[in-house]
């Protein structure tokens, strides 16, 4: 099934970068020698483009990415026509490519593209049609297009549910979606009730120390959070951190994401001490794995500036601000 995902600057972990390091010269190395055959039509050199593009697209190197589908894209119209499967999918990720991009009206006229001919050829009900649904609405989402996107989300739930199933996770990951824009619009007891539905799929499913299951808890919290209901934002708010220490490590973004988050309850609740030792953590976590220059680091070192100008700490403010990048 094709991927629906779309990242944001904050889905890059520390993992992401550690990959980048290691692996990436030796993806770049395998891409120089593709190169070499750019003219002959082979299917196997047509699927290593659409790879090479699918890796450069998971790691955010877009303009490899775009370069790479559109290879595999030419080769597979020429070889298997314009409405094979294959073909449809490298379309599909070309809109994918330009969504994280922000080039919003491309992907729509890919997604279109290859929502058209996957209706035609695989039906309405096939889960790559689906999934390319998914896709619109998520260009309406990051629009802030909230009411198209919540209609081109109901459509693609209306399919999953009859072809995959209540519980599915890819069912599952548009009811999450729904959610994220019901809490946009600031519709939080809606954002409550579809976060709700995929937590109790999830913990079915998958169990509840899955990071999936974890990040659907921390978006609870986040819906109390933004509703001023900071004690119950606290308790889910350990929940997920409880469990992201379990399965994923104190020192992981994710639950470092988490340990931020109490830390601005802690900060709005006015109990600063705790602030203090939750955004501290935060720091020592990121200038490790990221750097002190790196953005989410840099926003940290911020907050605790912020929070010793709260607490007339003018040494300590004084001090961070020289660890501060210049923009």
């Amino acid at each position: 099934m094709l991927t629906s995902g779309v990242h944001s600057s904050h889905d890059r972990s520390t993992e992401d970068w550690a990959f980048e390091r290691r692996v990436m010269p030796h993806i770049d190395a395998v891409a120089n020698h593709l190169a070499k055959y750019n003219e002959i039509s082979n299917i196997s050199i047509h699927d290593g483009s659409c790879s090479l593009g699918d890796v450069y697209r998971r790691h955010w190197r877009h303009n490899e990415a775009l370069e790479w589908y559109r290879r595999a894209l030419d080769g597979r119209e020429r070889a298997l026509g314009v409405h094979h499967r294959s073909t449809l999918t490298t379309v599909h990720n070309l809109a994918l490519v330009f969504n994280s991009q922000g080039q919003y009206d491309k992907a729509l006229e890919l997604y279109e593209r290859a929502l058209a001919g996957q209706e035609k050829v695989l039906g309405v009900d096939d889960p790559d049609t689906l999934t390319t649904v998914h896709g619109i609405a998520a260009v309406f989402k990051r629009q802030g297009h909230f009411d198209k996107a919540l209609e081109w989300y109901g459509r693609a739930l209306a399919g999953k549910e009859r072809a995959l199933g209540v519980d599915h996770r890819h069912t599952l990951a548009t009811v999450h979606s729904m959610a994220v824009v019901f809490k946009h619009q600031e519709q939080y007891g809606k954002a409550l009730k579809w976060y709700w539905r995929v937590l109790v799929g999830q913990e079915k499913a998958l169990g509840v120390d899955h990071p999936s299951t974890l990040t659907t808890v921390h978006s609870m919290a986040v819906v109390f959070h933004s509703q001023g209901q900071y004690d119950k934002a606290l308790e889910w708010y350990r929940r997920a951190l409880a469990g992201r220490e379990e399965t994923l490590g104190v020192d992981h973004p994710s639950t470092l994401d988490t340990v931020h988050s109490m830390a601005a309850v802690f900060q709005l609740q006015g109990q600063f001490d705790n602030a203090l030792e939750f955004y501290e953590r935060v720091f020592a976590g990121q200038e490790k794995a990221l750097g002190v220059d790196h953005l989410l680091t840099q926003g940290t070192i911020r907050c605790l500036i912020d929070l010793h100008e709260a607490t007339g700490q003018t040494e300590q403010v004084h001090s961070l601000r020289t660890r501060l990048r210049v923009t």
